[in-house]
């Protein structure tokens, strides 16, 4: 079996609709629990739909399909998403104020543009190889998690790859050629203390 973490994509319109069927209809009956035990504390969930025993299925079958990414619900429409992206504004706008009215001298937010989104997985890059560690404490680097991030910014150019600005693609590809070359110099430090020979028996 695969331990890569499973993923279920939840549609919200068919679970709103769902949930005022659901409102609509009689409440069924149900038995009352067993004992005050098996009510308390947190419970697993189990998806309704659940496959077949593994003994009904080839054990290859099995476990090719366990491997398989979950069907994705149908893209919202435009009329959905234009409703959703007016509702998240006008949300977005009264937290601001709210945090305005709290610190009147921080003044308007800027947008958000490409360039924060660099810079957010340039930060995160440079702080997991080690960056901003105070003086006098240990550097603690988290080198599988700076080459994911530093994985997705390749990710970015190649999936924006003309589509950008002269200026914006100049910053990408600058701060993807700055982060490659602080992980070969960390890597490289790495390989040759994983190298080095241990010293001979009776001296130290």
């Amino acid at each position: 079996m695969s331990d890569t973490p499973k993923f279920e994509v939840i549609d919200r319109r068919r679970a709103k609709a769902a949930a005022e069927e659901s409102a609509s209809a009689p409440e069924p009956q149900t038995p009352a629990p067993a004992s005050a035990e098996a009510t308390a504390g947190p419970r697993l969930v189990v998806p309704e739909s659940q496959p077949e025993p593994a003994a009904a299925l080839p054990s290859a079958q099995a476990a090719a399909d366990s491997d398989e990414l979950p069907e994705l619900p149908p893209a919202p429409t435009a009329e959905e998403s234009s409703q959703q992206k007016s509702a998240y504004d006008a949300s977005a706008q009264r937290v601001e104020d709210l945090v305005r009215a709290q610190n009147p001298a921080m003044g308007a937010q800027p947008p958000v543009g490409f360039e924060n989104l660099v810079q957010q997985l340039y930060l995160s890059a440079m702080i997991q190889m080690g960056a901003g560690t105070q003086e006098g404490q240990r550097p603690r680097i988290d080198i599988l998690g700076a080459r994911q991030t530093i994985d997705l910014l390749g990710v970015l150019a190649e999936k924006t790859k003309g589509n950008l600005s002269g200026t914006e693609d100049r910053m990408l590809q600058t701060v993807l050629f700055d982060v490659r070359m602080a992980f070969l110099e960390i890597t490289n430090m790495i390989t040759l203390q994983g190298v080095q020979a241990p010293p001979p028996p009776g001296k130290r």
